[in-house]
């Protein structure tokens, strides 16, 4: 179905202002949506009360409006343009929360507005807790047990129905707001009163906590006839328990095999199908027993979402430019791969190289605050790295955070004893990944790490790997140093900061490049061009290592 000719003009809703739990990833989904109907003729007008964005560059769009996101500012750019459709599905919770506000109130119908990528029957079905839960029910897909409470007294009843560790998950909220785990009976009535709150609906799902389940995130695309890929399957690192967006996460998926991969697939599938009337980018949430493979569904966001973002950076696949497309009537095999050019959009992306993001807190800002990770997110933003192994991707991103570490590793600091790590690692922190790393090198089992983190061991025995590689640097110097040791060390993602600082022989970062000049050991340059270089790539980007 080509292009609605009937669209003269979008409002984009943007999603704000730059948060903790909020965070900016979606000014990425937002520019890239501006500059997409744009290229189609069609008038572009954008309201988001966040000047310090890149959507809200006047370039971006045919008017910007730095407005609160409010029904009373829609109502106002809508008498001062001629608007025919709405595109909710850019600006994260906040712009579909605003949507269902405007429809509640008859803002659209009044002015013969059409909401288009989504509409609010799917936004509640996905969104709305319970209905949520019916739905996937009726498609006989398993879900934890819970139950919707719309007040204390409810909320305390199902409690005691369902049993200890619970999680209260409030309804219409972004970033895990209000959401928290209760263990006992003495946490509740806090935690019942604090979702409740949250949730614009004052409506909360008591829910069994999946607590050391796996979790995985699917990215997915559906156009008005029912075509759907998808575009990235992204692993958390940490278990259920740690907010998606608190939570390293890894792409392609590591540690699944192939028939949960294949149900995982159709069962993500099956529920964009059903989702109604939807045409855009959407993420699916899982939860995995580590056990026994048992799959539930956690949650589904009908809009594209902060891991839409890295799923877009990740595979060179523009999730927002290409959901954009679909939501003003295009499909997905009418449009072109953007990086061949000659491909079609109906395609899923295939990745040679793995893909690793650390979220980036700032607790030292913020004197007092709990740094402990749990179901509401508190990170600031986030760093990615590519490469061509696990533990080469997850030492480059470690350089990238600004937070003294050197790789992954904190050097010439002091360590805790290895009992002290155990009883800290039982809990999830921001430097969790760092002392896990300090745990291996003092010697802690992989088993033993497993059993304190409930993270999956394949990931423990990758960073046994950077472990290993670092005890054979600290027996060498930069004269005994071997080219095989050194093209090692460069292709498990060690800098040349950090192999200096490992030998402790007075080398310096300068001294290990000239070394690597020496033994011919140079960076190469490998393209991210969404096929494995099965077709020819227009416009790839690229990410060095050392191969």
């Amino acid at each position: 179905m080509p292009l609605d000719k009937s669209i003269k003009s979008v409002l984009i809703i943007g999603s704000g202002p730059i948060i903790i739990g909020q965070a900016c990833e979606f000014d990425y989904s937002g520019t890239q949506a501006a500059r997409s109907l744009t290229e189609e003729g069609i008038q572009v007008i954008l309201i988001n009360s966040n000047p310090a964005t890149i959507m809200t560059d006047p370039m971006m769009a045919d008017k910007v409006y730095l407005l609160p996101l409010n029904i009373e500012s829609i109502e106002q750019i809508i008498a001062e343009n001629n608007i025919d459709a709405v595109l909710p599905t850019m600006g994260g919770q906040t712009a579909l929360n605003l949507c269902k506000e405007g429809d509640e109130l008859g803002v659209w119908q009044k002015n013969n507005i059409r909401l288009i990528g989504v509409d609010i029957k799917a936004i509640d079905k996905a969104e709305d807790r319970e209905k949520f839960r019916q739905w996937m029910i009726q498609m006989k897909i398993p879900v934890a047990p819970a139950k919707t409470a719309n007040s204390f007294l409810e909320g305390k009843e199902f409690a005691q129905d369902i049993g200890f560790p619970l999680v209260i998950r409030p309804s219409f909220t972004l970033g895990g707001t209000g959401g928290s785990f209760v263990h006992t009976k003495d946490d509740l009535d806090e935690a019942l009163n604090r979702g409740l709150t949250a949730s614009p609906m004052h409506e909360v799902l008591v829910e069994k906590a999946m607590l050391g389940w796996k979790e995985f995130e699917l990215e997915l695309l559906r156009d008005d006839n029912n075509n759907v890929v998808i575009i990235c399957t992204v692993e958390n690192f940490d278990p259920m328990g740690v907010h998606t967006g608190d939570s390293i996460t890894v792409a392609p998926a590591m540690t699944l095999s192939d028939t949960a991969f294949q149900l995982m697939r159709n069962t993500a599938i099956a529920m964009m199908r059903d989702l109604g009337n939807f045409a855009g980018g959407c993420n699916v949430q899982f939860a995995l027993n580590p056990q026994t493979e048992e799959l539930i569904a956690i949650e589904i966001n009908p809009r594209v979402s902060r891991s839409s973002a890295l799923a877009s950076k990740a595979t060179g696949y523009p999730i927002a430019k290409i959901a954009a497309k679909l939501a003003i009537g295009f499909t997905l095999d009418e449009l072109k791969n953007q990086i061949t050019q000659t491909t079609s959009a109906y395609f899923e992306p295939a990745l040679d190289y793995v893909i690793v993001k650390i979220p980036r807190w700032n607790f030292d800002k913020f004197k007092g605050a709990d740094d402990t990770l749990g179901l509401q997110m508190k990170s600031v933003g986030e760093v990615m790295a590519i490469g061509r192994s696990f533990a080469e991707a997850i030492q480059k991103a470690c350089q990238s955070l600004e937070n003294e570490a050197v790789g992954l590793g904190y050097y010439g600091k002091s360590l805790m004893y290895a009992e002290e790590v155990i009883e800290y690692l039982k809990v999830p922190k921001w430097d969790r990944i760092f002392r896990i790393k300090d745990a291996l090198m003092m010697g802690v089992s992989v088993r033993r790490i497993c059993e304190s983190t409930g993270i999956d061991r394949w990931f423990i025995y990758q960073i046994q790997k950077i472990c290993d590689c670092e005890r054979e640097l600290l027996k060498t110097t930069l004269e005994t140093i071997s080219p095989e040791l050194l093209t090692k060390a460069k292709r498990l993602g060690f800098g040349d900061e950090q192999i200096a600082r490992i030998m402790k022989d007075g080398s310096t970062d300068e001294d290990i490049y000239e070394k690597r000049k020496e033994f011919g050991i140079t960076r190469v340059y490998k393209m991210v061009d969404t096929c494995s270089a099965e077709f020819e790539a227009k416009t790839p980007y690229f990410y060095s290592t050392f191969e």
